[in-house]
């Protein structure tokens, strides 16, 4: 009885490991799986992320080709042809006292802002022009024309020792300050825009836009699904996201609005 009960003892015990080894091997069979389901989808966001990424780069590089053949035509046809009329209208043979003479000059000056502005419009989408001449003074030319327009008061500040910043990158930023140049003449109902470039100690390039417009809410805006709304916005983060900036949003409704840029720069 006493072997019986050992042999029962040692089989009882042998069933007992190897259950054990059983629900081990399970246990880590359904581990390596959610493992490797984990991985799989964390490496399918990746590409997807990567995906998503490169389109929009894509989309961005087409925009700013189509900007600079469309700049080209500008300056290369309707700039000319602007050009052939002006001096067609300066050359008539006409005197203070004719008819005409009021009219004519009435057309010229309307022709000398059209110029002004084709002009204006050409360099602002030229991207190499902005490559050219840097950042800095394509804020300062865009402002400058602003300033000139009086819809607003504008006031702009360079402070820190210049960096070199990546061309490209550059061009990614000034896209952005137009954009909300834009947004602020649209929608914010502003009477003065303060825009000011650092270029701190710690290597950074920093952008920051303000406004005393009506304000708006941020978080709200960006998450609106709407054909029209909010894609200034989203633009402006994407493009962030692109070079590697960090793009920060404060508004408030009846306390403006405040958009800050940091571009790391390479030393």
């Amino acid at each position: 009885m006493s072997d019986q009960n050992q042999e029962i003892y040692i089989i009882t015990l042998i069933g007992i490991v190897l259950a054990l080894l059983l629900i081990g091997s399970i246990v880590f069979v359904v581990f390596l799986y959610q493992r490797r389901r984990f991985i799989q989808e964390k490496e399918l966001a990746e590409i997807k992320v990567q995906f998503e990424q490169e389109l929009l780069r894509s989309q961005l590089e087409m925009q700013e080709s189509t900007f600079k053949i469309v700049a080209q035509e500008l300056h290369d046809n309707i700039g000319q042809v602007l050009s052939v009329i002006k001096l067609s209208l300066s050359i008539l043979p006409l005197d203070k006292n004719h008819p005409a003479y009021e009219g004519i000059q009435n057309c010229r000056d309307m022709l000398n802002k059209v110029i002004f502005d084709v002009s204006h419009i050409t360099k602002s989408m030229h991207s190499d022009r902005i490559s050219d001449i840097g950042i800095d003074e394509a804020i300062r030319f865009e402002l400058d024309a602003l300033r000139k327009t009086g819809l607003t008061k504008v006031d702009f500040e360079v402070s820190g020792t210049p960096n070199s910043i990546n061309p490209q990158k550059a061009i990614f930023i000034f896209r952005m300050f137009q954009e909300m140049i834009n947004n602020t003449l649209k929608h914010a109902q502003a009477s003065q825009i303060n825009v000011g470039v650092n270029y701190s100690t710690d290597n950074k390039f920093v952008l920051k836009v303000e406004d005393n417009g009506i304000g708006f809410n941020a978080e709200k805006k960006q998450k609106e699904t709407t054909s029209s709304s909010g894609i200034g916005l989203r633009n402006m983060v994407n493009r962030a996201k692109l070079i590697g900036a960090l793009i920060s949003i404060h508004s408030e409704a009846g306390n403006g609005t405040a958009i800050t840029v940091e571009l790391p720069v390479e030393e």
